[in-house]
């Protein structure tokens, strides 16, 4: 551990906390804390979710527990966490593909940032630290971190929602060796009767307040899931065709209070996905080359349902809104090499009568 020395150290100006915060801000960042590691308050919820079965394929969440049972473990030597949120638009409209996913990949732009505010604060202090930035990208329990830090609380659809910016951020944090004054946690949940993420979650995925069942989710069944989409839980799907907002978009906190996006954001929607109706977009992606779909997502997060999973979802979109006019995409999707696509288009192209 390394005590913080320079800005605010002879108490006149700023502190280094406060330093540090203003920073984050003028990197762009639209919410910053700071929080001591140790064990999540979450910690036994997280063992508990694990274990009865709701995480579904993705084996890595049951991966590394002790880690995730103790924040100190993740990077050794860490004492402090500085946890940022960075809005990404929860005023765009509704599309098929979740709003989180239309511009460029979040893991590249935060990380870039909290190492730019890594290089600041080593500048600040005079010497190098030992530090490290995560973004979704390692075993940390990454809510219960920003409530730790102050940010805000965890609602009953399990997002964190701050009361002035709502649920519609991205998180991540910089592991540092500093020793620094942490923020109160969050102290209270603001959710209080309201359960309309609960009623209005397509595939009631929702199963109780604060509790998830991934297996039903259709950010999930879209984007984690590499096998076949369970055939009672297509039709609820719709026209999602990547992600899901839904149980954002109808809580209160977010009507009031998200953010819209500035003019550069990075992630303003890319051409590709701006302004089309799930039909059209999902007749998009059957009617890529592989080379399309390459250029297309580039530097995007959509590529984590890879090619053949982006098709499986769009046949589901087709066989949900789509009209006989598209038999000519299922049909050539009933050729595809992939028998994941296939078998989705051939569901799809009898949900048309075909």
């Amino acid at each position: 551990m390394v005590e913080a020395t320079g800005v605010g150290a002879d108490s006149v100006g700023p502190s280094i906390e406060q330093a540090i915060k203003a920073r984050a801000y003028a990197l762009g960042f639209d919410l910053c804390g700071i929080t001591r590691l140790g064990r999540p308050a979450s910690a036994a919820h997280y063992e508990a979710w694990v274990d009865a079965g709701r995480a579904g394929e993705m084996a890595y969440m049951a991966r590394n527990r002790d880690i995730r049972a103790d924040t100190r473990r993740v990077h050794p030597g860490a004492t402090c966490a500085i946890v940022v949120a960075m809005s990404y638009g929860g005023q765009e409209p509704a599309s098929p593909v979740a709003r989180y996913a239309r511009g460029d990949d979040y893991h590249d732009t935060m990380r870039d940032r909290l190492r730019a505010l890594q290089a600041w604060i080593e500048g600040e202090v005079g010497h190098a630290i030992g530090a490290r930035p995560y973004v979704d990208t390692a075993p940390i329990l990454e809510r219960d971190l920003a409530r730790q830090a102050g940010l805000g609380w965890i609602g009953k659809n399990t997002n964190l929602i701050h009361p002035r910016l709502g649920s519609f951020v991205f998180l991540g944090s910089l592991f540092v060796d500093l020793e620094l004054e942490p923020d109160e946690p969050f102290p209270e949940d603001h959710c209080g009767s309201c359960r309309r993420c609960i009623d209005a979650c397509p595939t009631e995925a929702i199963v109780a307040p604060n509790e998830l069942d991934a297996r039903r989710c259709v950010s999930y069944l879209t984007i984690e899931l590499r096998g076949p989409i369970p055939l009672a839980l297509r039709p609820a799907i719709g026209g999602l065709l990547y992600g899901c907002d839904i149980c954002q978009e109808v809580c209160p906190w977010n009507a009031k209070f998200s953010a819209a996006l500035p003019e550069d954001s990075p992630y303003a929607p890319r051409e590709a996905l701006a302004d089309r109706d799930a039909r059209t977009m999902a007749r998009l992606i059957l009617t890529m080359s592989h080379d399309d779909y390459l250029r297309t997502f580039r530097g995007s997060a959509m590529k984590r349902a890879t090619f053949r999973g982006l098709k499986r979802n769009a046949t589901v979109v087709i066989g949900n809104v789509g009209t006989p006019a598209d038999a000519d995409v299922l049909t050539d999707a009933l050729d595809d090499p992939e028998p994941l696509v296939h078998e989705h288009a051939k569901w799809a192209m009898q949900q048309l009568g075909g």
